[in-house]
C-alpha cells in the first residue's frame, strides 16, 4: 500500500512544500549560474523513469559547454565552473528536481535516474530498478553515492525496490542530509563526476 499510494502522496507534498521554502536558494543558485554558464543555469536531459518511460530531468547546470578547437566539449573537469563546483558538493545542484518529483516523473527516494544509453546494457536484475519511479536519492546514495562501483551501485538500487517502506525511506532522507553535510561520495578518486557504465 505504501509503495502503490501513499509513497507518492508524501512525495507530491513535501516536495511542494520542500520547494516553496528552498526557493530563496534556488533563485539565488539560478542567477549565479546564469552569470558562469552564459545565461543557461539549468540542465536538462532525457531519463528513464518508473518501466523505463522516459522523462526531462532538470538539474542546476554546474559545467559550462567550453570547446576546444575542434568543437570538442572540453574535459568535465575544465568544464566545471567555481560556483558550479560549489553547487554540486553542496548537492544544491538536484533542488530543481523537486519538480520532476511534484509532476510525478521522480520520487524523493528511489534508484537515482541514469542515462537513455545505458538501458540495453542491463541485466535482467539490473532492470528491476526501473519499476519504482527514481529518486533524488536512494539507497545506493547513502552508501557511497558516486565513489562506488557500478555493480554495487545497481545490488543496492535492485535491494531497495524489494524493500521499499516508509521506515526505509525516512532512514535515508536523514542519512542523505548527513552525507551532504560532510559531502562524501560525490565523486570517484581522481574523477569529477562518475564513470560511464559500459555494460556486465
Amino acid at each position: 500500500m505504501y509503495k502503490t499510494f501513499f509513497k507518492r502522496t508524501l512525495d507530491f507534498t513535501a516536495a511542494l512544500i520542500g520547494f516553496i521554502l528552498l526557493s530563496p536558494i534556488f533563485v539565488f543558485v539560478m542567477i549565479g549560474l546564469f552569470f558562469a554558464n552564459q545565461g543557461k543555469p539549468f540542465f536538462f536531459q532525457s531519463r528513464p523513469g518508473k518501466n523505463e518511460r522516459l522523462f526531462n530531468i532538470i538539474k542546476f547546470k554546474t559545467m559550462n559547454d567550453k570547446k576546444d578547437t575542434l568543437g570538442q566539449l572540453l574535459p568535465d573537469s575544465e568544464r566545471l565552473t567555481k560556483i558550479g563546483a560549489f553547487v554540486r558538493k553542496t548537492s544544491l545542484d538536484e533542488i530543481p528536481q523537486l519538480l520532476n518529483v511534484i509532476k510525478g516523473d521522480m520520487s524523493l527516494i528511489g534508484p537515482r535516474p541514469l542515462l537513455v544509453q545505458y538501458l540495453p546494457l542491463y541485466n535482467e536484475t539490473q532492470k528491476q530498478r526501473h519499476n519504482i519511479r527514481p529518486g533524488i536519492t536512494g539507497w545506493a546514495q547513502i552508501n557511497g553515492r558516486n565513489a562506488i562501483s557500478w555493480s554495487q551501485k545497481f545490488e543496492y538500487d535492485v535491494w531497495y525496490v524489494t524493500n521499499c517502506s516508509f521506515l526505509l525511506d525516512i532512514k535515508i532522507l536523514f542519512l542523505t542530509v548527513k552525507k551532504v553535510f560532510i559531502s562524501e561520495g560525490i565523486s570517484q578518486d581522481g574523477e569529477v563526476t562518475m564513470e560511464v557504465f559500459k555494460g556486465n
